[in-house]
């Protein structure tokens, strides 16, 4: 039997998904360590409270019960209130940062600061949040290359749907003629209930009482993290150097009338797209809108929870895949999935 290798972890933001990320250590160790020789060892986590460092690990079923009571980093064992992720980047080593913190589409802070200062460091970071590569893809990209680093964020686009790796690993020699997708759950859910016969009001307070949508959902409906998934697409799988600020236009589901199903002829049926589109310079052009499409497309298929992307190119053809994710559970095993793809 090969010996197990210890990657060390420090985990940045401690919400829904890198809770969930921690059951996964907890439960899937013995399954890591026989299929792919590893073990994975949190070593240092951080949240909006305070910041707590074990070089000799942190437990994860702990850590999470701690969370789950309603505590905070700072106030674990051993923890310091106020402290922050690059308190811990100064303070204990680690092979790999995984980032996991709220969204921020003006500045990608303080979340930039902290993958940056881990790559400096030749550290690998793994991404759930989008917001510093919507904003700052290439800059990353530069950060990692001229550090001997590596960047891996196949949870930032569908959470556990393998888009962003089906378009870097498969789509291999391929020119992508047009990317098109149901990026984002909530505002799907909230469509489908429109179109049996919901009005928008009723819709968001249903997918808020579930849990699903924010209480502000403000990104989700208004399309920005749809617009956001795009840019990832654009830059990793395209080779196209966009931001979230080249998506135009970027119209949310709010466009739409209070009640949209009844409206539609033929049986159509609204989906919010975010749209990638080849030119003929070579570049691409990138939407993000309400779009009614006939039941002969794939996409009008993805329904509630479901997202799903079709790649057209001109050596694959059609590729379509999609998810059905009601949870925090398929970004966590997404971000998972990425660590053990880096160590494997």
């Amino acid at each position: 039997m090969n010996p197990i290798r210890s990657v060390d972890l420090i985990l940045v933001g401690l919400g829904n998904v890198h809770r969930q990320f921690l059951h996964l250590l907890a439960t899937r160790d013995e399954l890591l360590a026989q299929r792919y020789g590893l073990h994975l060892r949190v070593v240092g986590a951080a949240d909006s409270q305070g910041a707590v460092a074990g070089a000799a690990g942190l437990d994860p079923v702990a850590l999470l019960a701690h969370k789950r009571a309603g505590g905070n980093a700072g106030d674990f064992p051993g923890g310091v209130a106020g402290a922050t992720a690059l308190d811990l980047l100064a303070q204990v080593e680690a092979q790999v940062l995984l980032e996991a913190s709220p969204v921020n589409l003006v500045d990608a802070e303080p979340s930039q600061s902290v993958v940056l200062a881990a790559l400096e460091r030749g550290m690998d970071v793994v991404l759930a949040n989008k917001g510093p590569l919507a904003l700052h893809y290439q800059l990353l990209r530069v950060a990692a290359e001229a550090h001997n680093a590596r960047l891996a964020f196949s949870a930032t686009v569908c959470g556990g749907l393998p888009v962003v790796n089906v378009g870097v690993r498969d789509l291999v020699a391929a020119q992508v003629r047009r990317v098109e997708g149901v990026f984002n759950s909530t505002s799907n859910y909230i469509l489908s209930q429109m179109a049996a016969g919901a009005d928008y009001a009723e819709a968001l307070a249903e997918a808020q009482r579930r849990g699903i949508a924010e209480t502000d959902p403000t990104l989700d409906v208004d399309g920005w993290d749809t617009a956001n998934k795009l840019t990832i697409v654009a830059n990793a799988v395209l080779g196209f150097p966009a931001t979230v600020r080249d998506v135009q236009p970027v119209t949310g589901i709010r466009a739409l009338a209070p009640s949209p199903g009844p409206s539609l002829a033929g049986g159509e049926v609204w989906r919010l797209l975010g749209v990638a589109e080849r030119r003929a310079d070579g570049g691409y052009d990138l939407s993000v809108q309400p779009v009614a499409l006939p039941m002969t497309h794939k996409l009008a298929h993805v329904d509630g929870w479901e997202m799903g992307v079709v790649f057209e190119s001109d050596l694959f053809e059609s590729i379509f895949i999609s998810i059905d994710e009601r949870g925090p559970t398929g970004t966590a095993a997404a971000m998972l999935r990425d660590v053990v793809n880096l160590y494997r």
